[in-house]
């Protein structure tokens, strides 16, 4: 079982380029995919800070890659991007694609704790094997200056891994996050499966609940919400998000775009001023 990363395919973008590679992943017990993007480099000696991307429910390590355009302003600000997948692969649990929005292309950046989705442990993936990865075999990565950011359920997971490990992250945003899952169907379907009964369980995946428990926040966090989005209403909740930071004074904007939509069009369209708030904090 081959866990150093083994390339599978490359592109030249934007003066960098986009590296894909294949890896065993222990804390998940299967191969996984995730894509690098190397801005162009002045000199061999030089490192890149990193800025993680979070995809959302269906997605692949392909989709943010190919849709969003980030490289653009990734080679411009000199910031690596790290684009991992959203689930465990091939592991053949009963069940695991019956439906898009649970099992695989589903993982919601926690770790299960019920058996049959043990393997489910995409926080400890994202937060632990990813970082030590990238820092044993890419001596150009500086993995200590890092941020986070990602759409939907992926901003769900860049929200509250940044909450619960400030000190790893220098900075967050996100497009259209799941911001108070403990309150909508797609969370409490994936909660109640992958966590069990027990709501307090629950809480530790909340970024609405998590913000007043870590909220030694210092940069401002961004989120860009697509007003006419069909899931803002029910699924997304982040006015739930913007009661609970304002009560405490964590620093939070939030912009509601109109007549944006919950798409990869959104993403694009907005996507440079989240890569320039997060070069921001990785280069002071």
């Amino acid at each position: 079982m081959e866990t150093k990363p083994t390339e599978i395919s490359i592109s030249k973008m934007f003066g960098g380029y986009n590296k894909r590679y294949k890896h065993y992943s222990p804390t998940l017990g299967c191969s996984m995919n995730f894509h690098i993007f190397f801005p162009p480099s002045s000199s061999p000696s030089h490192k890149f800070p990193v800025l993680y991307w979070l995809s959302g429910l269906t997605c692949t390590d392909e989709n943010f890659i190919a849709k969003s355009g980030a490289q653009r302003a990734a080679s411009s600000e000199g910031v690596a991007l790290i684009v991992p997948d959203t689930s465990p692969r091939g592991l053949n649990v009963e069940g695991e694609s019956d439906s898009w929005d649970f099992g695989v292309g589903a993982g919601f950046y926690l770790n299960a704790t019920q058996e049959k989705w043990k393997n489910w442990k995409m926080y400890d993936y994202v937060v632990k094997e990813l970082p030590t990865l990238l820092h044993e075999n890419f001596p150009e990565l500086d993995t200590s200056r890092a941020s986070i950011f990602g759409h939907s359920m992926g901003g769900h997971g860049a929200l509250t891994i940044y909450l619960k490990n400030l000190d790893k992250y220098k900075s967050v945003s996100a497009f259209a996050p799941i911001a108070n899952p403990i309150n909508c169907p797609w969370g409490l379907k994936a909660f109640t499966n992958y966590l069990g009964e027990n709501k307090a369980d629950w809480e530790e995946y909340d970024a609405t609940c998590l913000v007043s428990k870590y909220n030694n926040v210092s940069a401002t966090i961004l989120i860009d919400q697509g007003e006419d989005d069909k899931f803002l209403k029910d699924q997304l909740l982040p006015q739930k998000f913007e009661e609970a930071c304002r009560k405490i004074n964590v620093p939070l904007l939030l912009r509601l775009q109109p007549g944006y939509d919950h798409s990869y069009f959104f993403i694009a369209t907005f996507i440079d001023d989240h890569v320039r708030h997060h070069a921001q904090a990785l280069n002071l």
